[in-house]
């Protein structure tokens, strides 16, 4: 980060008060952070009735101390940071938006990262409207995900059998690592269940264009999908 933005993001942390809203401006464009941050928005919520999904929720994420978020299982290269201290001020969301393996070694946030720090600037406007500081920027709408495929409320409220999930989960753990790290190939430990069984019926319709989970989401039924999901929401 050069030192001119540097100093337009530390102008921007200032306490709220008169010309607050344009001091938070000065970090980036928000109206355009919203347009970029849909590339986010499959993991994480932010926003009036935002919720943890695969990621945490993001309101309040400036000056929050890293995995402070009630109710969401990080991983524990996550949980080694906060423990080390890891505050997400604007400068450790920078660097964690342009390279999160780089600023946290182990991280489950499959995301290559912002290369252009002013996409990255853009997208920190953004999410500073859902920080408390400053309380004077009206809230914008939030940014709800749509889900990708339409399902029943009888599919979506199977209970699932962990136990029989735990069986069925060998084919999944040949790719995907079994303790949650991403090795190159995205973390499904801990997911929530919806969103598990969302994304498996989205690549058995074909709607989601990976021809190896096609395949494999193809060969289960509906009862056997909300038993990978019941499995893998609590695996460690």
């Amino acid at each position: 980060m050069t030192a001119r933005a540097l100093a337009a993001f530390l102008i921007a942390l200032t306490p709220a008060g008169a010309g607050a809203e344009e001091e938070a401006r000065a970090i980036g464009d928000a109206g355009r952070g919203a347009v970029l941050f849909e590339q986010c928005s499959g993991c994480h919520e932010v926003g009036p009735g935002a919720e943890n999904g695969i990621g945490p929720h993001l309101n309040g994420i400036f000056d929050r101390k890293a995995g402070a978020v009630t109710g969401f299982f990080y991983s524990k290269a996550l949980e080694r940071a906060a423990a080390d201290g890891l505050i997400w001020d604007l400068e450790h969301l920078d660097a964690y938006l342009e390279n999160p393996k780089a600023l946290v070694t182990g991280t489950r946030m499959s995301f290559r990262g912002i290369a252009s720090s002013r996409d990255r600037s853009d997208v920190l406007a953004y999410l500073r409207r859902y920080s408390d500081d400053p309380q004077n920027i009206p809230e914008a709408a939030p940014t709800a995900r749509a889900r990708e495929v339409d399902l029943s409320a009888e599919v979506l409220a199977l209970v699932g059998d962990a136990e029989y999930g735990a069986y069925l989960s060998s084919e999944c753990t040949t790719c995907h690592q079994q303790d949650g790290s991403d090795a190159g190939i995205p973390s499904i430990t801990r997911w929530p269940v919806e969103d598990f069984v969302i994304a498996m019926h989205a690549y058995k319709r074909k709607l989601r264009p990976h021809p190896v989970m096609q395949m494999m989401a193809g060969r289960l039924s509906d009862e056997e999908i909300a038993a990978l999901a019941a499995y893998f929401a609590e695996a460690r």
